[in-house]
C-alpha cells in the first residue's frame, strides 16, 4: 500500500492545475470548431458580399464564435496568460470575431402562436 507523501494542499495544487489545463484544452477546441464552421460557411457562399438571406446564420456563427472566444480568453487569464494577442495569431482570429467577443446573445423570442 503506497502513502503519497506530499502535502495535501500540494496535492490539492496538482489537481486544480490539471483541472485549468483540461478546461483550457476543451475551450481551445470549442475556438477552433467555430471558427472552422464560420471558416467553412464563408468558404461555401464565396460571394463579395454575403446575400441578405444568409446575413442572419452568418451572424450566428459569428456571434457563438465570439463566444467561443471569450470563454477561452477568460479561462486564459484566469490561469495567469494575459496576453490574448498570441490566441488572434494562433488561431486566426477574424476581426469580428474579436469585437463581438464578450457580448451576450441577443435573449430569443417566444414564438407567437
Amino acid at each position: 500500500m503506497s502513502r503519497d507523501l506530499r502535502p495535501p494542499v500540494d496535492i490539492l495544487h496538482y489537481e486544480i492545475v490539471q483541472e485549468q489545463a483540461s478546461a483550457l484544452g476543451r475551450l481551445g477546441r470549442t475556438l477552433e470548431q467555430a471558427l472552422a464552421q464560420l471558416r467553412e460557411f464563408d468558404a461555401a457562399h464565396a460571394l463579395p458580399e454575403t446575400p441578405a438571406a444568409m446575413q442572419p446564420e452568418r451572424r450566428k456563427l459569428v456571434m457563438e464564435a465570439g463566444q467561443a472566444l471569450w470563454m477561452f480568453v477568460v479561462q486564459r487569464e484566469a490561469t495567469g496568460l494575459r496576453d490574448s494577442r498570441h490566441i488572434m495569431r494562433t488561431y486566426d482570429v477574424p476581426a469580428e470575431v474579436q469585437h463581438c467577443m464578450g457580448l451576450a446573445p441577443a435573449p430569443s423570442k417566444p414564438a407567437s402562436t
